[in-house]
């Protein structure tokens, strides 16, 4: 059931406590306590759970202990904060394993991207949620200064963001309204067909993916259009396409794909598994003006308690 009204983590501040899940794959050590000093530098305290890193394979452990670490850190009244540690693979497995009650009942800024999309829009239409598609602790370590400056403006600031986009390409003209959605294609594409689908009506689509050849992003787009799920789509945003062939040929493949829908299509986000990975708020209403190269978000993505 998707809220009505969007509920608001509250703003973060120097020595707010980011509590550390894994949801996903396992990670590298030595990089996952180099992200959390990098969290620790930003003025945050950090609280990795014992048990987090005790691996099974290609997981970050079973999907029981995963799913539990996300439960036990949204009702932790000590905890502020969630991000997550790495993306990889894994989230869609403990989709049936979360307690979405009480995570509705506990907003907080929770941050990731990659195969943390699931999680992202899932809590988003489910719990009513917003949610914050920006960096996991592992890809801190090699993160530019524009991508930690972009993640402390979303979740501490107290202004309304305005994405610019200087070098975007228009690759239909216009402007719309609508609470921004998306992600990972890749992720989003497994989601169809499942009762974990989020609704695309009247939204601002975000899309990124990385090492995917063009023809597979043509058939993952084209699958989702034949799922219906573009028929009420008020926008895309396009970020970084990373080893996806030239970009000139995603945006082909975009421009014949929506060339029936008449919606704006602005390319060029620094957003994904690029250089830069700017933190873009899910859920909370923006306008999309592609001929101006920018997304305006209408209200703050945290409030002040």
């Amino acid at each position: 059931m998707i809220s009505e009204k969007i509920r608001l983590p509250a703003r973060l501040k120097a020595g707010h406590r980011i509590g550390i899940v894994a949801p996903a794959g396992p990670f590298d050590y030595e990089t996952f306590d180099r992200g959390t000093s990098i969290l620790e530098k930003m003025g945050f305290e950090v609280f990795v759970p014992p048990e987090l890193l005790e691996a099974k394979g290609y997981l970050a452990g079973s999907d029981q202990r995963r799913a539990q670490f996300v439960n036990r850190l949204f009702a932790d009244k000590s905890i502020d904060a969630i991000m997550c540690a790495r993306g990889g693979y894994g989230s869609i497995r403990i989709l049936p394993l979360l307690d979405y009650e009480t995570i509705a009942d506990n907003p907080k800024v929770f941050i990731g991207f990659s195969d943390i999309t699931v999680l992202l829009n899932v809590l988003t239409n489910r719990c009513g949620l917003a949610t914050f598609h920006g960096p996991v602790v592992t890809s801190l370590v090699d993160s530019t200064a524009e991508t930690r400056h972009a993640l402390l403006q979303a979740v501490s600031s107290d202004a309304k963001l305005e994405v610019k986009v200087p070098a975007g390409t228009a690759v239909k003209a216009g402007s719309a309204t609508g609470a921004v959605c998306g992600g990972n294609l890749t992720t989003l594409c497994h989601l169809v067909g499942t009762p974990y689908a989020p609704s695309f009506t009247n939204k601002i689509l975000f899309l990124e993916d990385r090492a995917e050849a063009p023809y597979r992003i043509d058939r993952m787009l084209v699958h989702m259009k034949l799922a219906g799920c573009f028929e009420s789509l008020a926008g895309i945003v396009l970020g970084s396409f990373e080893d996806c062939g030239s970009m000139e040929s995603i945006l082909n493949i975009v421009s014949e794909i929506f060339a029936p829908y008449p919606i704006p299509i602005l390319a060029g986000f620094d957003a994904g598994h690029g250089k830069n990975n700017i933190t873009i708020p899910l859920g909370v209403e923006a306008t999309l003006d592609a001929d101006r190269h920018i997304l305006s978000y209408r209200q703050t993505a945290t409030v002040r308690r």
